[in-house]
């Protein structure tokens, strides 16, 4: 694959689909692009289309029957459209697949329907109408990426959204069937390209089938030039002929030649997975793993929800950074991932509220900083926009002073009832304790808790935040302790709310049950836990100097606004030192230190040797005080890892959180390597 075809495309909105619907022959009214002057789905009977061309062409009735592998049976689309093959392949996977058996679906889509025209669409087939149903809810905004959705407890759909070629490019998994889909080869060119096909190849697991509607020449020819075996099968209809076609022996990925360390560990068996710390990090892990059928230990030393995510309430927000970069595209899908996530797990909002966040620009160097990020990242406003002033004194309910960034989809979340909720998933056992030691044996790992008691468990997931590294495995992960307070204030009878998350240089949420929770306190390698009256006269000052008007109107309703009588909390949270989590396998620093020990001396000379990993060792952290928008994406990433299936962010992202990132980067510099222990004491 060449660097202009594995390059991460802009973070920005994508162009909606325009449809006209044009009378159906037998009356109804069907999808029909403007764009690409052509139909979604056959006038003549699309549902027996998408069933003959891509779910018979495949053998999926037969093949989902017979499926047994713990790890999910993955089909891949090119061109979403309004999701029926999807469907339809969902449909004929109850149908046959045993129970036991779980089904991935990922589709690209460079220009998605609107909700509105994704539910009309669908409503022509009204039995499928409870598939489609988490479809429609679950339908993200426009923009460029990976967006997972979870139709069922069994059936997960990635929706890559952007140019198939691209997308494909950077998708990181494997898959068992493809739906070569799309619309005809003569109105959209620009898809059926070598690229298309050559993605598609390197990205197939050996044996893997394609079907597809066309018999166009430019496919034929580009099927078989990237090891594709294809054959003519009778078509639907009216159409005569298809194609059908299978690949033996799929190329080699070579996306990691030039980063060999990246290259993930082969997957193993995860019966039962430990995960150590039960916070958000850990408790998502434990989640997403339980709802893929495998057997979870949760150990924490004070239960679900304490440490740094034991407040009362949190806000769920990002910053992304002015000019585009990794980590910014990390959190903007953490985000939109989280909100999908939260509105699936608590549909009544117990647990969170999509209130929005503004961020607001208090000084000129942000202004121009906020101004900067709007000009180089075209999103749709329903994900981010500016706003002056006096729209953000609206939104929020209170006069404000300063334009900002209104994130309608952020907004603020109760952490420690959501670990409670999370640990208390079937599947997952707690287990009350601190792990002293880790140690592999032959085939599993072995754990060792401060009473003495050991746990065994075939892979184990680190997720105690700035104590990370205080394993021998993980030693050398760099963290930095942060100590945060907050602040909370009991409101009387009359007091004003707020109607957004505020941020600036803290925050301040809408009350929760009559108490208006601020702060916090940013310490960084600090690790005590104890109230200090000076942070919270740091935090009414950051509060006051934010929102003056609201803090007028809090005294004259007579709240108590002095900093011996605020109630609060303080917690440590870990930061890594490019402020970036740590999400997927530990590396074994020591093999990493004598493998890649050239680059010191040039770091162009990359040895063509593996990355060695800790077998079944992991590790989730470094989420610092974003961890609500960062832990359920690492969460889906790791479980997704564990259970080898594929990864809901793009190649480079996965790589970008990779534990081992710095340790390479020490190489290069001619650094030693970090000492973790004594980086979080």
């Amino acid at each position: 694959m060449s660097a202009a075809r594995d390059a991460l495309p802009a973070l920005c909105g994508l162009t909606h689909a325009e449809l006209t619907w044009r009378q159906h022959e037998d009356g109804e009214p069907a999808p029909h692009s403007t764009a690409f002057d052509d139909v979604y789905f056959s006038r003549h009977d699309g549902r027996a289309e998408s069933e003959h061309v891509f779910i018979a062409a495949n053998d999926l009735p037969r093949r989902f029957r017979d499926w047994r592998a713990s790890r999910p049976f993955v089909i891949a689309e090119t061109g979403f459209g309004t999701g029926l093959n999807m469907l339809c392949a969902w449909a004929c996977f109850d149908a046959h697949a045993p129970p036991q058996a779980r089904l991935h679906l990922v589709s690209t889509e460079k220009f998605p329907l609107r909700r509105d025209d994704l539910a009309r669409a669908l409503s022509a087939w009204p039995d499928l109408a409870p598939r489609a149903a988490p479809l429609i809810a679950q339908w993200p905004e426009a923009v460029a990426g990976v967006h997972r959705l979870w139709l069922d407890h069994r059936v997960t759909l990635d929706l890559h959204f952007g140019d198939a070629s691209q997308r494909l490019a950077l998708l990181d998994g494997q898959v068992d069937a493809w739906f070569l889909d799309g619309f005809a080869p003569a109105k959209n060119p620009e898809m059926w390209q070598a690229a298309l096909f050559e993605a598609m190849a390197a990205r197939s697991r050996p044996g893997a089938t394609l079907a597809t509607f066309t018999c166009a020449g430019i496919v034929k020819r580009g099927l078989a030039a990237a090891g594709f075996h294809w054959r003519k099968v009778p078509g639907f209809g009216r159409k005569r002929e298809m194609l059908a076609g299978e690949i033996a022996t799929p190329p080699e990925d070579g996306r990691r030649r030039h980063t060999p360390w990246f290259v993930p560990p082969a997957a193993a068996p995860a019966r039962h997975v430990a995960v150590i710390g039960a916070g958000i990090a850990g408790a998502s892990t434990a989640a997403a793993l339980a709802r893929r059928g495998v057997t979870v230990t949760l150990i924490d030393r004070e239960g679900p929800g304490s440490g740094g995510s034991g407040n009362a309430q949190g806000a769920l927000y990002v910053k992304l950074a002015a000019d585009t970069n990794d980590q910014s595209r990390v959190y903007l899908a953490g985000l939109l991932c989280s909100r999908r996530w939260l509105a699936m797990l608590d549909p009544q909002g117990e647990l969170w509220q999509p209130c929005g966040v503004l961020q607001l620009a208090t000084s000129d160097k942000e202004q121009r900083r906020q101004t900067r990020f709007l000009a180089h990242h075209p999103l749709p406003e329903s994900v981010v926009r500016g706003v002056s002033p006096t729209t953000a004194s609206r939104l929020a309910g209170t006069p404000i002073d300063h334009p900002g960034l209104d994130y309608p989809q952020a907004g603020w979340v109760r952490p420690a009832a959501l670990c409670a909720r999370l640990a208390a998933q079937p599947g997952i056992r707690i287990r009350r304790g601190e792990v002293v030691a880790l140690q592999r044996n032959a085939a599993a790992w072995s754990l060792t808790l401060a009473d003495g008691e050991r746990l065994g468990a075939d892979q184990v997931v680190i997720a105690t935040a700035a104590r990370a590294n205080r394993f021998a495995h993980s030693a050398t992960l760099p963290l930095q302790p942060v100590r945060g307070q907050i602040s909370q204030l009991p409101l009387p009878p009359g007091a004003p709310s707020l109607g957004r998350v505020i941020c600036a240089g803290g925050y301040v949420s809408p009350p929760l049950h009559g108490v208006l929770t601020f702060g916090a306190t940013f310490a960084p390698r600090e690790g005590d836990s104890e109230l200090r009256d000076a942070d919270h006269a740091a935090n009414l000052a950051e509060l006051e100097a934010t929102l003056p008007a609201l803090v007028a109107a809090l005294r004259e309703a007579g709240a108590k606004l002095d900093p011996e009588q605020l109630q609060g909390r303080a917690a440590v949270r870990a930061a890594s030192p490019d402020k970036s989590p740590y999400a997927g396998p530990l590396p074994d620093a020591a093999a990493w230190q004598a493998d890649y020990a050239c680059l010191a001396k040039d770091a162009s000379r990359v040895p063509a040797l593996p990355g060695r990993h800790h077998t079944g060792l992991w590790v989730s952290a470094a989420h610092g005080s974003r961890g609500l928008a960062s832990a359920p994406l690492c969460a889906e990433l790791l479980a997704s890892r564990i259970c080898d299936e594929p990864l809901p962010l793009e190649q480079p992202l996965v790589d970008h959180l990779h534990p081992g990132r710095r340790l390479i980067r020490d190489l290069i510099q001619g650094k030693p390597p970090a000492r973790g222990v004594g980086n979080s004491a």
